[in-house]
């Protein structure tokens, strides 16, 4: 494996925070999923943030401020600059809010990792290199290693049972799948490189030029 660079001291990344799902009451506050593993610091009054919204949107390109945080009931529940009724809370729905943070900074968790951290990794089985993390998706039910295996990209749910080891410092995670999660691929290859009893083989195309914050 490649070795991989260490950002320099001060250097700066983009993580993810937060997706605002749905506005909540008159006054513009809108329902948060979050995507930190430290709420109350990651949205204190005056943070600000990237969004990441479509092209169409009027918020595109532009930064949002936190008034407020607070938790309703069970639900993060944020207040915006700028965002004073519900219906400018309900153009902001489904946008994804993003910090610049320190690259070198650590969770504040154990067992925790940024998603830059991952993205990248060697996924191993057995002792043997199965993929390459690309991209981490966050769900309400769970987080998932999205891993690039050949051609395939494989969902591998990032729980303790399944990925028993991160190490980070050596570039590499270690994997327990359940029957069938790599296999599957590695049979359907199997099958689309063997051609069936008495089928004749195609003949071969001429040769031509050709020129991507968690925890467990």
């Amino acid at each position: 494996m490649a070795e991989k660079a260490t950002p320099p001291e001060g250097a700066k990344t983009q993580l993810r925070v937060g997706r605002l799902v749905k506005a909540h009451g008159l006054k513009g506050a809108l329902k948060l999923e979050l995507y930190t593993d430290d709420p109350a610091g990651r949205f204190a009054p005056g943070s600000t943030f990237t969004l990441q919204v479509p092209e169409s949107s009027a918020w595109h390109r532009k930064t949002l401020t936190v008034r407020e945080f607070r938790w309703m009931n069970t639900h993060p529940v944020a207040f915006f600059e700028g965002v004073d009724d519900r219906d400018a809370a309900e153009g902001l729905v489904k946008a994804i809010l993003w910090i610049d943070a320190d690259a070198t900074a650590q969770p504040i968790e154990e067992d925790a990792w940024y998603d830059h951290q991952l993205v990248g990794l060697d996924v191993v089985r057995d002792g043997v290199s199965v993929g390459t993390i690309v991209r981490v998706e966050h769900l309400p039910s769970q987080d998932l290693l999205i891993v690039k295996a050949g051609e395939n990209e494989i969902m591998v749910p990032f729980v303790a049972a399944i990925v028993p080891e991160v190490d980070v410092a050596a570039g590499r995670v270690t994997v327990t799948p359940p029957p069938g999660l790599f296999e599957e691929i590695e049979d359907d290859s199997s099958e689309e490189g063997t051609p069936e009893a008495g089928a004749e083989e195609p003949e071969a195309p001429e040769a031509s030029a050709g020129s991507a914050d968690v925890q467990k």
